[in-house]
Parts: C-alpha cells; structure tokens; sequence
C-alpha cells in the first residue's frame, strides 16, 4: 500500500528475488526464478516469468518469459519479450512489440509495432514501427545480424539470414534479402506511379 492505494492480486512465487525499493502495481505476477532489480517499476498487469530485470527498470503492461533486461530499459505498454532474449542497458520496447530468441545491445530500440525474432542487434539501433524479422522459412528458422547504429524504416522486411552492417539505414518500405555494408543506404521497393483520371470501379459516381 502507497500513499492510501489499495494494491490487490499481486502473486509473487517464493522463489523470486525483489531488490529494494520496487514499486509492483495490482495484478502483477511476478513467477518462478524471476530476479527484480532495485527501484525497477512494474505497472497492473504485467507478468514477469523466470527473468532478470536490472535496476530501474520500468514495465509497462507487459509479458516477459525467460529473459533478461539490462539496467533501465523500457518495456511497453502491451509488448511481449520471450524466449531466451537479452536486452542491454536503457533499451527501449514499445507497444505491440514482440522479442523472441535475440539479443538486444545498449541504447537499442523499437517503440512500437515490431517483431523482431532470432536476431543479434547491436548498440544504438532504431527499429521503426512496423518493422518485421522474417526469420521462418517454412523449414527451419534463420538468423538476422545488426551492426551498430544501424537505423531501419518503418513497415521494413528483414529476411534472414541476412547481416546488416554497422551505420547501415535501410529505407521504409523496404524488403531486405540480400547483406547490407558499412555505411550503406539500402532501398528495395518500385518507383511510385500515378495514374491520372483513374475511376475506381468500387465507387459509385455522385453523378
């Protein structure tokens, strides 16, 4: 209880370690051999499963399973990490983003409507809203590399296995197959076309 709020349906198991000064919020579950940094701040309706948060972490609404989160990083609202991902220091995840089985460097982030699954990323990247790892051919799963600094578009297609190098930018709208170098600007998307007089035959003329 805090400043007259009542805090309810918090589950905590046994086996998880809370450090000091933690602020936990109402239904909060906090499972198995989770360990919670100090002054981390977990918000309603989070779930922490057997992960590590360092301190200050802050999560927001949010689902993480067998991870681990570096110093200050940011998670949510509405995001899922999962899955033997790593997270360095003040990463930042956004809502609907989604991590699975990847590695995160410091300063790295992706605010919102992302899926970035079996990927190595490395420090100081952005990765724009609806940026997609296609790391699944239907086979078995592929790997995606980013260097550093690399900056990707939003509504991007990163299709693994493909390495990305460091101070790359990769153009919104693009779909990426092939390996990106140092210092490269990548484009894969058609030259806009505008038709003129164009009647669209779904649309009833006011006439």
């Amino acid at each position: 209880m805090e400043n007259g709020e009542n805090r309810s349906n918090i589950i905590i198991d046994d086996t998880a370690i809370i450090g000091k000064d933690v602020k936990i919020s109402d239904n909060v579950c906090i499972l198995g051999k989770s360990v919670i940094g100090d002054g981390c701040e977990i918000s309603s309706n989070s779930v922490i499963k057997d992960s590590y948060l360092g301190e200050g972490c802050i999560i927001v609404a949010s689902h993480i399973e067998d991870s681990s989160l570096g110093k200050g990083c940011t998670v949510g609202p509405f995001a899922h990490v999962r899955a033997n991902s790593k997270l360095g220091e003040k990463c930042r995840v956004g809502n609907f983003v989604e991590i699975k089985n990847s590695q995160i460097g410091n300063n790295s982030k992706m605010a919102h409507l992302a899926y970035v699954g079996d990927a190595i990323v490395g420090n100081n990247c952005n990765i724009g809203c609806g940026v997609v790892f296609c790391n699944y051919d239907g086979e078995k799963k592929q790997q995606s590399k980013l260097g550093d600094n690399v900056f990707v578009g939003s509504n991007a297609n990163l299709v693994a296995p493909v390495s990305i190098a460091d101070n790359a930018y990769i153009a919104a709208g693009s779909t990426i197959n092939l390996d990106v170098g140092e210092g490269e600007f990548a484009i894969a998307r058609e030259r806009q076309t505008n038709k003129k007089n164009f009647k669209n035959p779904y649309i009833k003329s006011k006439n």
